[in-house]
């Protein structure tokens, strides 16, 4: 199931690592119920790492919401949906594969402000998922968000470790490229529905 779930996602080896790498972009999730490290680089998204210790089943996503339309207020109303779906294709992700939500563990990582100007797109990023966790009566055990650099955020399914590195300012110009084609991809589609912590 997962791998024909999951074939678009890039998998790869690293001899420092034990399990398997999938390798995540910005408005993908991945879900596995066999050991699996999976990796992402974060600017102003957001990764959820969610699993279920008991069943050994996790997942990560990696998400952004569109800035709103008015420029001057919170990205709430019909852009999150794109935040809603990614959290939820996570969430049931997990479900289906023995899951059950009353034993889910949250890790949030992300909502770094890498870019200039007035709209912090990782706050606002932030205190939506954070809204959305709680409506959702999921408590979140671990989170790493805000700051201005960017993160490396490998995420281990069946332990939930977490490596997380943070990237020098000066170096994450294909973080803001990624993202700004990404936020470009999804305003364009608005008309169509659409363990602790080791720095290192």
């Amino acid at each position: 199931m997962d791998n024909e779930e999951f074939s678009h996602v890039r998998r790869m080896r690293d001899g420092r690592f034990p399990h398997e790498i999938a390798s995540i972009l910005p408005g993908e999730f991945f879900v596995s119920a066999a050991p699996m490290v999976i990796y992402t680089v974060l600017g102003s998204c957001i990764s959820a790492c969610i699993r279920d210790p008991v069943a050994g089943v996790g997942g990560m996503n990696h998400f952004m919401l569109p800035e709103p339309k008015g420029r001057d207020g919170p990205a709430w109303g019909e852009p999150t949906r794109y935040g809603s779906f990614a959290m939820e294709s996570l969430i049931n992700g997990i479900l289906k594969r023995g899951g059950l939500k009353s034993r889910f563990e949250v890790k949030l990582f992300g909502a770094g402000r890498i870019y200039e100007g007035k709209i912090d797109v990782g706050a606002n990023n932030a205190a939506w998922v954070t809204q959305y966790l709680q409506s959702e009566g999921l408590a979140v055990v671990k989170a790493d968000l805000g700051d201005v650099f960017p993160r490396k955020v490998y995420y281990f399914t069946d332990s939930g470790r977490v490596l997380m590195k943070k990237i020098e300012r000066l170096k994450n110009r294909t973080i803001v490229e990624r993202e700004t084609e990404y936020s470009a991809r999804i305003t364009q589609r608005k008309e169509q529905p659409a363990e602790d912590v080791t720095l290192f």
